[in-house]
């Protein structure tokens, strides 16, 4: 594993493969790791020599994601819930109970992070079903099933068996563009693709659509800084 040298110095890790035709760096925003993808029979010191021209782009992207380290949800902390903050709070309730802009969790305080992922994801299978429904009315096509994961790369997908996932920590984003990614996924159940005509269904049963297309991409990534020790 090469290194960039410097203050602080930086361990690269190179990947070769076969469809790379060119240089190209990616730090992921979830531990920091920086990867540099290069062609299969390209020299590493080639390599080298690209990654020394993007030195000060990757030590200010860096520099940019450690204010935006991992955040344990423990009782105490702040986590957002449909675009609202709200502080997790030791309840004696017997489940999960919203007051105000408080999240009163029950049980062992070890607990609560597990807790209130479990409580989320059901908020959001219900927000998403109805969501999918409404849009898959509009576009009079039925899908097949609803499945939720904590994937990194995509918010949503449909399958071609009319099959759609979703993201469970869109909960966490503002209402609307949990909506538009159901609606999104839902536009895939008439054109597999993104095509004018893809688009087009989008606008037409989710218009004004760019605002939150717009956040997801700039504040998306926040969401998944959140761990609730499940």
């Amino acid at each position: 594993m090469p290194t960039l040298t410097g203050s602080p110095p930086i361990d690269i890790t190179l990947r070769r493969s076969a469809r790379t035709r060119r240089f190209s760096l990616r730090v992921s925003r979830l531990d920091g790791r920086v990867t540099l993808s290069m062609p299969l029979r390209a020299r590493e010191s080639e390599a080298l020599r690209f990654l020394q021209t993007q030195e000060d782009w990757l030590r200010q992207t860096l520099q940019d994601m450690s204010t935006s380290v991992p955040q344990g949800v423990v009782i105490g902390a702040q986590i957002p819930v449909e675009g609202q903050v709200f502080t997790l709070a030791q309840g004696t309730c017997r489940s999960i109970r919203v007051e105000g802009d408080t999240i009163l969790v029950p049980g062992d305080p070890a607990q609560a992070g597990a807790r209130v992922g479990a409580w989320l994801k059901v908020l959001a299978r219900d927000r998403l079903a109805t969501a999918s429904a409404h849009y898959a009315g509009l576009v009079g096509r039925p899908y097949s099933r609803l499945t939720l994961r904590d994937t990194r790369s995509r918010w949503g997908s449909c399958s071609h068996d009319k099959a759609l996932m979703y993201n469970w920590r869109l909960i966490m984003a503002p209402p609307a563009v949990l909506r538009y990614v159901a609606a999104h996924e839902v536009a895939h159940l008439v054109e597999m693709n993104h095509s004018a005509d893809f688009w087009a269904i989008v606008t037409r049963i989710c218009p004004d659509y760019a605002g939150e297309r717009a956040w997801l991409r700039a504040e998306g990534q926040a969401l998944h800084r959140y761990r609730f020790g499940d």
